[in-house]
């Protein structure tokens, strides 16, 4: 579990160690709030970030749909780029 911007993620994919927390925290804004996961890459040794919706929430279109982001990463991203997909996560209230 990472926490970011006082948010909860999971780290589900962190492929060629594409995730570093300290910039993840720079760019991530309230933006990205809204979405179930968040898609980032690393281009020309910048972050790039783009949020996904889970396939079964009514936000969902093609292009933000989670099960399109293998399509998405050959289409959008440089050749075996590092990347990572954080998972949004609620928080779990205990009395």
């Amino acid at each position: 579990m990472v926490v970011i911007n006082n948010k909860n993620y999971e780290l589900v994919t962190n492929y060629r160690d594409g995730f570093d927390l300290e910039s993840v925290e720079k760019f991530l804004t309230d933006y990205f709030d809204r979405f179930d996961y968040v898609f980032g890459d690393w281009a020309y040794g910048h972050l790039r970030l783009k949020g996904f919706y889970k396939s079964d929430n009514k936000k969902v279109s093609k292009i933000n749909d989670i099960a399109n982001l293998e399509k998405y990463i050959k289409d959008n991203c440089a050749y075996d780029c590092r990347y990572f997909v954080l998972e949004k996560k609620e928080l779990v209230k205990t009395t």
